[in-house]
């Protein structure tokens, strides 16, 4: 059987995101970024830092922890995720971390993006800015700590916030550590 080149054409191109049809297949893509970075990070004192924010797509705030694309920024080509993280993390909330480590990485809804997130375990993180976003994100943080979390996350649902998975996969690795609920 002979290999057969695949076929690709852009269906539509926007800003910040594309949408491919490749080999039959119809999918997103993120032009010109490095990855998504996501940080489970916990202050000095242990207390989980996640933020929440409106997505319109979704049409709702969203509870999820401090992410953000690598390499968007204007001369960031190439940005590394590390370094990424410790941005996002600072823009988004205004904390600044002791460690940042590299937990995992794959794709999160791979049926319709080619996206692939970076979790990273931020440690000893101390408020050192506002954070807030940048532009129009209108970011909120919250500090919560762990045993009180599953309580906050319903309050917040009864509000009508919805919680990004992530957020328990998160939870999974705090709890891994013997650092959560």
């Amino acid at each position: 059987m002979a290999n057969r080149e695949p076929t690709e054409r852009v269906l539509a191109s926007g800003r910040h995101l594309r949408l491919v049809e490749r080999n039959g297949w119809e999918f997103v893509e993120r032009p010109g970024i490095t990855g998504i970075v996501v940080v489970v990070g916990t202050t000095e004192r242990g207390r989980a830092v996640l933020v929440s924010q409106w997505r319109e797509a979704v049409g709702a705030p969203v509870i999820e922890w401090p992410a953000g694309l690598a390499g968007d920024e204007p001369g960031g080509r190439g940005e590394d995720l590390t370094a990424a993280a410790r941005r996002e993390l600072h823009e988004e909330t205004g904390f600044e971390a002791g460690t940042m480590e590299r937990l995992m990485d794959g794709p999160p809804s791979p049926g319709i993006s080619s996206e692939n997130i970076t979790l990273f375990r931020a440690r000893g993180l101390r408020r050192t800015a506002r954070g807030g976003g940048v532009g129009g994100e209108r970011i909120r943080t919250h500090v919560v700590a762990p045993a009180r979390i599953e309580c906050w996350l319903d309050r917040m649902r009864a509000r009508g916030a919805v919680v990004d998975p992530k957020v328990p996969a998160g939870l999974w690795w705090l709890t891994r550590e013997g650092d959560g609920p």
